[in-house]
């Protein structure tokens, strides 16, 4: 981390100490805290990301995270997994609405016809990013098939970024795609239902035309709840391991559930998650996946009564960046 980028953490930092002393404002400033003790006590931290995170530009500080590991294993969703390594080599033809909100039916379809696809006020230019990935990753796919080899979704990205390939094709600072810094330290990562996203889809049009011979050649969600459980299970060997959770769905709900699964399922000891923070704007409703507050999680075999728990209430692309910036300040 720059001396530069640490002095602006450590200003931010010092700014919400003394600013945000009550309600959910008291909440961030706590929820940051206490994954600092975390750390301090020598344990980890998982982060989940739903949402467009990765659109959002939320690696700025999350690969800075993975650098200065503060965060040891990531589950994300199949969009956020490839809209960052689409952001890093087709930002430049990224276009921002500024009048997102009022957009009418014929506008929108002036932006499907120009071939740029919407995510609130930011559209992803298909061929510059997504048509551009699938070919290099529709290769890797072929290798595979050919060679009788199996992978993992983000094996296939993290092949391709560490292959060097890419990099005369970015457009921004490498040090700002988090899936880059994930790929460089071999970060643990889980992608459940990676079959909701563009690549997800272009992969069994793949196979389906015929240029790849079956879908086994990307592994699925029970294999990422495989790795899982024994990542888990040896992380969590000497220490503990937090939970920070961005949205909700399935890249929250699919990890937090692998600590019942070890006990109920495997009849197997295993330790409760250390910490939980969830970033959301979900209502707040008992029974809801996204909505229900940590409590609930007890009954569930996930949390205990005295884990460190919190609920920030809010938009994760504002309140997200503020957490980081406080954990990586000195």
């Amino acid at each position: 981390m720059s001396d530069s980028t640490q002095q602006e953490n450590g200003v931010l930092k010092a700014f919400l100490d003394r600013h945000y002393l009550h309600f959910n404002a008291r909440t961030v400033v706590e929820a940051a805290r206490a994954w600092k003790r975390q750390l301090e006590q020598g344990n980890s931290m998982f982060l989940t990301l739903a949402g467009a995170m990765s659109t959002a530009e939320m690696g700025i500080s999350i690969a800075e995270l993975i650098r200065s590991e503060k965060i040891h294993g990531i589950c994300c969703t199949g969009a956020n997994l490839e809209e960052d390594i689409f952001n890093l080599v087709a930002h430049d033809h990224y276009e921002t609405i500024d009048n997102w909100r009022s957009l009418t039916a014929d506008e929108e379809q002036a932006l499907a016809d120009r071939g740029l696809n919407r995510v609130t006020d930011t559209c992803i230019p298909e061929h510059e990013a997504m048509r551009k990935i699938e070919t290099q990753v529709r290769r890797l796919w072929k290798e595979a098939d050919a060679a009788g080899e199996r992978r993992l979704p983000h094996e296939y990205l993290y092949r391709l970024l560490l292959s060097g390939e890419l990099e005369s094709e970015y457009q921004i600072d490498p040090k700002h795609s988090w899936l880059l810094a994930a790929a460089e330290r071999n970060l643990p990562l889980f992608v459940p239902g990676w079959e909701d996203s563009t690549l997800g889809n272009m992969f069994v049009a793949a196979v389906i035309s015929g240029e790849v011979s079956n879908l086994d050649v990307v592994r699925g969600g029970l294999h990422y709840m495989h790795e899982l459980i024994h990542w888990y299970q040896e992380i969590t060997r000497d220490a503990g391991l937090g939970f920070f959770q961005i949205g909700g769905g399935i890249a929250g709900d699919f990890p937090i559930c692998v600590v019942p699964l070890i006990e109920q399922d495997l009849q197997r000891k295993a330790e409760l998650w250390s910490y939980f923070c969830q970033i959301s704007d979900s209502t707040t409703s008992y029974g809801s996946y996204s909505g229900a507050v940590p409590n609930e999680k007890i009954t569930w075999g996930k949390l205990d009564a005295t884990s460190p728990k919190f609920i920030i209430e809010s938009d994760a692309t504002i309140v997200a960046p503020l957490v980081f910036a406080y954990v990586l300040a000195p």
